[in-house]
């Protein structure tokens, strides 16, 4: 007998099916966050937080910065003067830290050390379960999940939870015994800061029950062999993303809209820092694009980039660059990913990228490396190109491909619109979600 599928109503909206209709509406999760705009992890987030609200979950999104003004997204109370000056030091110590460690081109880093009133806020709010996401920045102490007792689910945008500090090891690996003689501290002593902070993480988080959801498969295969989350229930939901919002919109008046050139090939590179952070790859960018240009495509290519300007780091490609500066309306963002041909993400960690899948989203293939999460979104030759790390040859050879052929491209373009569609559309993200909190609240 086939599935018989019924949806009940939630404020005139189709809600979830009804085999999750039992105490399913009556959920109360709090969602944790840093931001609620800035960043991919809290775009992601937010994503979350709205598909959740659309199938009927009375979610709450809690951050320390809020961008929005949407009333389900609350900042904790104002601190007594007190809980001011006890913060501030430990506070100003951890972005002193994280601004040196910018400065020499490690990438983030984040102690923690910063006092929260966190487990208060929950309990005044009286959630039925905590949902972390990306709780840096000052936002959360490590010692506090210990405190909130409640059911907790934690998904992972990064490596942060599961190392001495690092968001990304740089494929240190040391976070799968323990920390110490950091790499990115330029450390030679076994029991530095990143050792205290792993040692800080394991006294507050053994014997805590988390169900940690990990975005890749990546990112739940470093997870797993972590000393931290190692007997942690692990599981892999991606992201989601609106796919009728993000989705492909003719390109000539897409071109129109930012000044393109209409006659040529258009390749976007889009990161935070694109130009500066090394773990954006763009070290293998340039020799891949000089290289197209050497071999007679300079006047048929022309890079557009988002996330840098020339003051910071003019590339000299031998061909045109555009500079877009930041975006973050969505209409803007629908608007480039439309008007370009393909682009390129060469990273050298990433775990589930909010730009390669708005990419895909609209139609437009991706050229990216083959490693972290890049996999989980790009199928080689189907949808785009995974070249070999960290080969910028191979990074140009995958762009010819994908542009040269204007038949071929047109099939990687519906190719990867279907396949976000299928596998990422929010709503059915929201779903998974809600079958992880049913488990650890039953």
């Amino acid at each position: 007998m086939p599935t018989i599928w019924v949806f009940v109503q939630f404020n005139g909206i189709p809600s979830l099916p009804a085999q999750y209709y039992r105490g399913a509406l009556f959920l109360k999760p709090l969602l944790l966050n840093t931001y609620d705009t800035a960043g991919g992890a809290a775009i992601a987030t937010y994503r979350i937080h709205r598909g959740l609200l659309s199938i009927g979950i009375e979610s709450q999104l809690l951050v320390m910065h809020k961008g929005t003004s949407d009333p389900t997204v609350i900042q904790p109370g104002a601190r007594t003067i007190r809980q001011k000056i006890e913060a501030y030091i430990p506070s100003h110590s951890d972005e002193r830290i994280t601004r040196q460690l910018h400065a020499n081109g490690i990438g983030s880093f984040s102690p923690a050390r910063r006092p929260d009133q966190l487990a208060n806020k929950i309990k005044a709010l009286g959630p039925d379960l905590v949902h972390l996401f990306w709780v840096n920045s000052g936002f959360m102490q490590v010692e506090s999940i210990k405190r909130f007792k409640k059911p907790i689910v934690w998904t992972l945008h990064d490596m942060w939870p599961f190392t001495g500090g690092c968001h990304y090891d740089n494929e240190c690996g040391k976070f799968r015994k323990m920390c110490g003689a950091c790499p990115a501290l330029a450390s030679n002593v076994e029991r530095d800061l990143s050792r205290l902070i792993w040692e800080r993480k394991l006294a507050s988080w053994t014997g805590v029950p988390i169900v940690v959801v990990a975005t890749s498969h990546w990112l739940a295969e470093m997870a797993r062999s972590s000393s931290l989350f190692k007997s942690q229930r692990i599981e892999v939901i991606p992201n989601g993303i609106d796919t009728k919002k993000y989705k492909p919109i003719d390109k000539k008046v897409a071109r129109e809209a930012f000044d393109l050139p209409q006659d040529k090939k258009l390749l976007l590179f889009s990161a935070f820092n694109a130009t500066t952070d090394r773990r954006k790859g763009n070290q293998f960018l340039e020799p891949a694009l000089k290289k197209l240009s050497h071999e007679g495509w300079s006047d048929r290519i022309e890079l557009v980039v988002v996330g840098a300007s020339p003051y910071e780091t003019a590339l000299e490609l031998g061909m045109k660059v555009h500079y877009m500066g930041n975006m973050k309306d969505e209409l803007s963002q629908v608007l480039l990913y439309s008007a370009v041909d393909a682009t390129v993400a060469p990273s050298m960690q990433e775990n589930l990228s909010t730009v390669v899948m708005e990419s895909l989203s609209c139609g437009t293939p991706v050229v990216a490396f083959n490693i972290g999460g890049m996999p989980d979104m790009v199928e080689h030759l189907e949808s785009g190109y995974l070249a070999q790390p960290f080969s910028s040859d191979e990074l140009a050879e995958g762009i010819k491909w994908v542009l040269e052929d204007s038949c071929r491209h047109s099939i990687l373009s519906q190719c990867a619109r279907e396949n976000v569609v299928e596998r990422f559309e929010l709503k059915s993200i929201a779903l998974r979600y809600v079958s992880i909190y049913q488990s650890v609240i039953s």
